[in-house]
Formats: structure tokens, sequence, C-alpha cells
């Protein structure tokens, strides 16, 4: 079992590139997982079934662990065991049925559409700065990309022509698309304003601020509060806030959690489903959910 547990952590380094943290949870998950059924004479992953694992489950749940552990443990068991199933190393996905415990979870502090709406036409487009600010809010709420991603956009990251942004967080990329809302006020703001924020220095950042230096992540945090007083929304509006938005928006228009997940960056599904209570992959999915698309 320990072969196979090695094959998938090397997929997870070399295939989806994910980070050091993800790879040693996942091992440590899995290796606690073969040390159990080990223990119950299973000393083959072929031999692995769903009864094995339920009594696994259940074995954690009676040792007092937490709802959000045992949770976490289940969704490495499925990503491991769907792995061996598209590897062609097993025939049967044991875990398939495996189902989660209930984890309590505080709904996120999200906008409604209509105050969303109303935030993002604060800027006004007779100033440059207008434009770069509109353009900031758009995206972000358009691809729910975390304030440090967008800060670090440069202007290759963007294909304006297809609605894609590439968005990175440490060393792992992904592309998440964009709508025509967003796509014409990036497009405004680079044929009518950034090269005002220029000055006589050449950069590839794409939001700059009057200094011609990047946009910070506190100098975005502080247009956001201007503009969320402005458009007098009472609530503790935060750059968090127009990621949980974006994602609660997609749930409510019928995204699936694992689209919501692949834009969001998050690692495994498990941390898409505080959006579930809002449920009623591609671009054209996108388009049809997004209320901006």
């Amino acid at each position: 079992m320990d072969e196979e547990i090695r094959y998938f952590i090397t997929y997870l380094e070399e295939v989806k590139k994910a980070s050091h943290n993800t790879v040693m949870s996942y091992h440590s998950d899995l290796s606690k997982m073969a040390s159990y059924v080990e223990g119950q004479g299973v000393n083959t992953i072929g031999a692995v079934t769903a009864t094995v694992l339920n009594s696994y489950v259940l074995y954690l749940e009676k040792s007092g662990m937490a709802a959000s552990t045992i949770s976490r443990y289940i969704a490495s068991m499925k990503a491991f065991f769907e792995y061996l199933v598209r590897d062609h190393r097993i025939g049967e996905d044991p875990a398939f049925r495996l189902r989660a415990p209930k984890v309590e979870r505080q709904m996120p502090g999200i906008l409604t559409v209509q105050e969303m709406e109303l935030l993002l036409t604060q800027p006004t487009l007779n100033s440059p700065k207008g434009y770069r600010d509109r353009a900031m809010l758009e995206l972000l709420y358009a691809t729910g990309m975390r304030v440090s991603e967008l800060v670090h956009l440069e202007v290759g990251d963007l294909n304006l022509r297809y609605g894609w942004v590439i968005c990175r967080d440490g060393e792992k990329e992904r592309m998440v698309p964009f709508g025509s809302k967003a796509g014409m006020a990036l497009r405004e703001y680079m044929d009518k304003a950034r090269e005002h924020f220029l000055k006589k220095e050449q950069t590839d950042c794409l939001f700059l601020n009057y200094s011609g230096a990047p946009m910070s992540r506190q100098g975005f945090w502080k247009l956001l509060k201007s503009y969320a007083g402005k458009a007098g929304i009472q609530k503790d509006i935060t750059p968090r806030m127009f990621r949980h938005s974006c994602a609660a928006h997609m749930a409510a228009g019928g995204a699936k959690l694992g689209t919501i997940q692949e834009m969001l960056g998050y690692t495994d599904l498990t941390a898409t489903q505080i959006y579930a209570g809002f449920q009623q992959e591609t671009k054209t999915e996108y388009s049809k959910v997004h209320p901006r698309g």
C-alpha cells in the first residue's frame, strides 16, 4: 500500500503542483489509513473495500476526533482512490460512497447581488483612478481571486480576447475566466488610464498607484472601504468578502462546487462546502452562472 501512496504523492507534486503543506497533509492522512487497514489484515490496495473504509471512519468517530478532521481524512481517501481508479491501479473505488460527517460551518459574510452591483458602480469614469478602480473591483468579483493575487497580476497574465486571467498562489497557478463586464472594464483601463500611472518607468505590473508602483493590499483595502461608504453599505466589508460573494452568487446560480473549487484555487472540495447552502467548469458554465458573466 505504501507504493500506491508514493505514486499518489508524486502525482500531487509533479502534476497537480500542490504545495508542500498540502502534500504532507495527504501523506499523513493516507499513512494513518494504511496503518489501520493493515492492522485489520488488509495488506494490498486491491483488498480495500467500502466496508473496511467505513469501519475506519467509525474508528475515527469513536476516538473522539473532530468532525472537521474526519471530513479532511475522508476527502484525502476519496482523492487517493479516485486517482488509483483513473490510473488503472484498481478497478473500483471503495471510497465512492463515503460521506463526511456534518460540520457546523459559519456562513461567510457576503454582499447581496444588489449590494455588489451598487458597489461596482461607485468609481466614476472621469479620471484614470476611476478606470483603474472599476477594473480592479470588477475583476476581483468576476474571478473570486485573492487580493494578494490581484495586486501581483502582470499585463501578460491577461487574455482579453478570450476572457481569461492567470492567477498565482505561491508556486501554483490557475487560469480563471472572467465575464464581459470585467473584460470591458479592463480594456478601458488599459486603453485610457494605465499609461497615466506609469510615469517614466516601465513595469509589467497591471495595477499601479500614482507613484507608478504596484498597488498594495493596504491601498486596495482603503479604496474598497471608501467606495463601500459612498454606496451606503453598512456591512463591515473586506476584500475577502468579494471572494465569498463571487462563490456564493455562482452557487446560487447553479454552479457546481467543483467549478467553484477550481476557480478559487482551493486544494480540495471540502473547502467549498460552505457554499452548498447557496445552491438551488468551463467558460460556458461560468457565463451562465456568474451575475456579470
